[in-house]
């Protein structure tokens, strides 16, 4: 691995799927016990005991997710791409693998590569923010690389130079991608906050600090069962949009977006809804329950935030998610949506 190509390694992060993967309490254990180990820095006995426990449990995504990491972490990269090429390939709902495998990329200076997996990261969850930075920072090495190519092209060409300068101190040891928090050990426990981040090689950090858990005070948050009228509705809006989705009525589920809702990202709304449609119909069914919702309305607006648990085809995820909505005549539509916060 080159010098120049292990700094955009270093500023991508690898996340583990403990904060987004719920998993059954008599399963807890084993997964914790796997996370203990290589907090240990016994990775052979942590990739043993996984191997053990996948042994029953082969599709199980949340340890074979650990597995890639705890190949990663021994320097067996070709094994960890084969891991998490494969929970791509069984679980494409699930951005982090995509991220790790653009991590493990960069490492190999395979760069177009790691764009391809950031983006299809970010295609299948537009409000992943770690996708997106890393994105950035594989742009940047491939402006790089395009910009030394101009300048061996043609030397005297006075606008390359700076453009040049300019990325490589973004990636030099004194830049800002050095002031990241310190190691912090791998969780395995489901958290209604950002996952821990591994950054390579070999070290484990946290991710930003979360926000307090105990929101702000403002004037027009409520609680569910304490809200005014247009937070009733807000809320009443929200929840309708839950249950067209969990009876995977696409058509009610589309209704509840805007005309001024844009799919983050580069997708236009018409991908975006087909896609949705797609992603909704193929499911034999669809479980979803909102906990912890707060509303908060200002004049024709509201920001309702709360805890998703969803459940397809084997699959149950937990995230925190904010909706944001704008009142259109007699009715609340959502306008922006946030995974994450």
């Amino acid at each position: 691995m080159t010098h120049s190509s292990s700094f955009v390694l270093q500023s991508l992060r690898l996340l583990t799927l403990s904060a987004t993967l719920m998993f059954s309490v008599a399963h807890a254990d084993e997964y914790a016990d796997v996370s203990q180990l290589v907090r240990a820095g016994k990775l052979p006995e942590a990739l043993i005991k996984a191997d053990q426990y996948l042994a029953g449990k082969p599709r199980d995504p949340q340890m074979r997710f650990l597995k890639g990491v705890i190949q990663r972490d021994t320097g067996k990269t070709s094994d960890a791409i084969a891991t998490f090429t494969r929970l791509t390939e069984d679980y494409p709902e699930l951005p982090e693998p995509y991220n790790n495998l653009a991590v493990l990329y960069a490492g190999q200076s395979q760069f177009d590569k790691a764009r391809t997996a950031l983006e299809m990261a970010i295609r299948t969850n537009p409000s992943y923010a770690t996708a997106h930075e890393n994105l950035g920072d594989v742009y940047a090495k491939l402006a790089s690389q395009a910009y030394n190519k101009a300048l061996q092209l043609d030397a005297s060409n006075p606008a390359v130079p700076p453009k040049l300068a300019l990325i490589r101190e973004l990636f030099s040891p004194a830049g800002a991608k050095t002031s990241r928090p310190g190691p912090a050990p791998i969780s395995a426990t489901a958290l209604p906050v950002p996952a821990p981040v591994v950054t390579a090689p070999a070290t484990v950090a946290p991710a930003p600090a979360a926000k307090s858990a105990v929101p702000a005070p403002a004037p027009a948050a409520a609680s569910v069962a304490s809200g005014n009228g247009a937070e009733k509705e807000a809320q009443a809006a929200v929840q309708a949009w839950a249950n067209a989705w969990a009876a995977q009525d696409v058509k009610a589920y589309l209704a509840a977006y805007g005309k001024e809702f844009n799919p983050p990202g580069s997708q236009s709304r018409s991908a975006w809804e087909a896609e949705r449609r797609q992603r909704i119909s193929n499911k034999s069914k669809i479980s979803l329950k909102l906990e912890n919702l707060t509303v908060t309305t200002t004049g024709n607006k509201a920001v309702v935030k709360f805890r998703q648990d969803y459940k397809a085809s084997g699959l149950s995820v937990s995230s925190r998610k904010t909706l944001d909505l704008v009142k259109n005549g007699d009715h609340w539509q959502i306008v922006k949506e946030t995974t994450g916060t």
